[in-house]
């Protein structure tokens, strides 16, 4: 029991920043596509902690760059990018694609494979783990990007500037 209320705890630590940026992209997202993203983040919260057991400090150690180095570099280029669509555009409704939901997905699951470094400490499930992990980003993504769609209906393009705002943020606090 304890064992996995370790691994769920992990797993809402982790479904965080793709929460808080899910809300954000509530405001802007195609409203066709709002159940694809949570899928795809699910899939990639997924393999990354599986991916991160298998190769373990050996791949961290070919690129010497520190994962929440680039997850803020990710966000802070999502950042940027909405901005500029914020001020070029009247009415904002970024259509994105599914390489942009596969950044996406990536940007935020990163942490997951640093997780799955050392997840053997916590447990040799590393399957159970993996799917409580994927079931919690996927549930978190979902709520973000409907309690995003909502705050926009109530406030409108300024959900969009605190979404640009909440982006480099978060994008400055994983740079350091």
């Amino acid at each position: 029991m304890k064992e996995i209320v370790s691994i769920l705890m992990i797993g809402i630590s982790l479904s965080m920043d793709t929460f808080s940026l899910s809300l954000s992209l509530g405001s802007i997202i195609n409203s066709k596509k709002i159940k694809i993203l949570p899928l795809i983040v699910g899939l990639f919260h997924f393999f990354m902690p599986l991916l991160g057991n298998i190769f373990g400090l050996k791949l961290v150690s070919w690129f010497n760059l520190a994962s929440h180095v680039l997850l803020g570099l990710i966000l802070i280029f999502l950042g940027i990018n909405l901005a500029i669509h914020y001020f070029k555009d009247e009415n904002i409704e970024i259509n994105l694609s599914l390489l942009g939901f596969f950044i996406f997905a990536f940007g935020v699951s990163i942490d997951s494979f640093t997780v799955g470094l050392g997840i053997s400490a916590i447990t040799h499930n590393y399957l159970k783990a993996s799917i409580i992990f994927a079931l919690c980003s996927a549930a978190f993504t979902y709520l973000g990007i409907l309690i995003g769609k909502y705050s926009s209906r109530m406030i409108g393009k300024k959900a969009t500037l605190l979404g640009i705002v909440i982006l480099l943020i978060l994008g400055i606090y994983h740079l350091f």
